[in-house]
């Protein structure tokens, strides 16, 4: 049996920024009101917004900004997590509200028992490996089309080591095969970039930009944020 990663919560008193490792991974950064600093959760949260999204099944926990934040904006939240640690880390740490229903389990398996219908499905689950296999297979894609309402969206982040790196273009291939539209958004040119990875209801979204301001470094947010756009796939 393998070994849990020890986790650790970094807290800078004069910033009032919180981070969450488990191991050398790092989950999720946040100002002290859980605003997310990390750029790919507001492209996310802009393309919900403009999604009009009100109903959202989230696969993977980290600490649970981007549930905050849709919570706050009226938003319904379902999310489903492995690792029990992660929700508790999220609740005490970076405000995960009481009102975001979460499920501890596998989020595959959950798609193929529930018999739910959601505006967008968002797949942020990450392990020491990547993306774990059962999250990359069309059995998956097919599932996901399945749980979302006609005009639903899906969103799938996507760790890209650079500009040559296969992995988005792996994933869009099953993703094809249920999905007639899939998008791209990236960061050309950096290492190691969080992109997101589109299906569904996608066609007309346009580039996010920052809707929701944290306490601080927001205009460096802004300006990271400015370094997104749509790849060909």
């Amino acid at each position: 049996m393998g070994h849990r990663a020890l986790f650790a919560i970094e807290h800078n008193n004069a910033t009032g920024r919180v981070s969450y490792w488990e191991g050398t991974t790092h989950h999720s950064a946040a100002d002290r009101n859980g605003i997310s600093l990390a750029d790919y959760i507001h492209a996310m949260y802009g393309l919900l917004r403009q999604a009009k999204a009100r109903d959202v099944l989230m696969i993977g926990c980290g600490g649970g900004t981007l549930a905050t934040m849709l919570t706050r904006a009226g938003v319904r939240v379902t999310m489903v997590e492995i690792d029990p640690a992660s929700i508790d880390v999220a609740r005490r740490y970076f405000h995960l509200p009481d009102s975001v229903v979460c499920h501890i389990g596998d989020g595959a398996r959950f798609l193929r028992r529930d018999a739910r219908r959601y505006d967008a499905i968002v797949l942020d689950a990450y392990t020491q490996s990547g993306i774990p296999r059962q999250f990359r297979r069309k059995a998956f894609f097919a599932a996901a089309r399945a749980r979302l309402r006609r005009s639903g969206i899906l969103l799938v982040n996507v760790i890209v080591a650079d500009d040559d790196d296969p992995l988005p273009f792996d994933l869009a291939a099953p993703m094809r095969t249920s999905f007639r539209q899939v998008r791209l958004l990236d960061s050309p040119d950096y290492t190691d970039r969080n992109a997101v990875l589109m299906a569904g209801t996608v066609k007309a979204l346009r580039l996010p930009r920052l809707l929701l301001k944290p306490a601080r470094a927001a205009r460096k947010l802004a300006q990271s944020m400015k370094t997104f756009a749509f790849r060909e796939i």
